[in-house]
């Protein structure tokens, strides 16, 4: 077995154990995050109280909304990157022996070299795992409110029905999928992406 897959196989095993642990947290920040509600933005819940209006609102079971494609995610980027990353960081090592060996450096990967390996296979992670971040987050933000009010049209027709709460049906990652690809297409799995090649620099 080669370096590179046994780096690949640990990195994703390491991932999938933490986001088993930390996945309930996630889901709270994620929430926290994309709120766009200004009344329930202001009265600024902390991570644990809102983790407790999840659970007493809408069931245990909506904190580990999308735990399984995030599961996924988790192994699939952990295992690409550190895959990769052996991958590019041989080939650097190769370079630099062969440099040596015509009498540039000292046959060691420099720092500049060891940012490019990490900013390469950051990028290559970000290219193939981003599809299952996109789906992840949307089930992570989803609410058991179907009838979220419509841009423009929140002050009209107070009266009419179609107000009160009505809870979804099962959101699974089906449904996150398809609600996807009918919104946007198969460019939609791709949204955020460019901003989240650029944070690839923190590698």
């Amino acid at each position: 077995m080669s370096d590179a897959l046994i780096n690949g196989l640990a990195g994703a095993g390491g991932g999938i154990i933490a986001q088993l642990i930390t996945y309930p947290l996630q889901s709270v920040n994620t929430r926290q995050q994309t709120e766009r509600d200004v009344k329930k933005a202001k009265r600024k819940h902390g991570t644990l109280e809102q983790m407790c209006q999840v659970v007493k609102n809408e069931g245990w079971g909506r904190l580990y909304s999308g735990l399984a494609p995030s599961i996924v995610g988790t192994a699939c980027s952990q295992g690409v990157y550190y895959y990769f990353y052996q991958i590019f960081r041989d080939r650097a090592e190769a370079i630099a022996r062969e440099n040596k060996r015509n009498g540039i450096g000292d046959g060691s990967v420099g720092m500049l070299s060891s940012l490019m390996v990490a900013a390469l296979a950051g990028c290559t992670n970000v290219l193939l795992t981003n599809p299952i971040w996109v789906v992840v987050t949307r089930m992570q933000t989803h609410t058991k409110n179907s009838n979220k009010s419509q841009p423009g049209h929140s002050s009209i027709a107070p009266d009419e029905k179609g107000l009160d709460p009505i809870e979804c049906p099962p959101y699974g990652t089906g449904h996150a999928i398809q609600e996807l690809y009918d919104e946007a297409g198969i460019q939609g799995f791709w949204k955020g992406v460019f901003p989240t090649l650029i944070m690839v620099c923190n590698n």
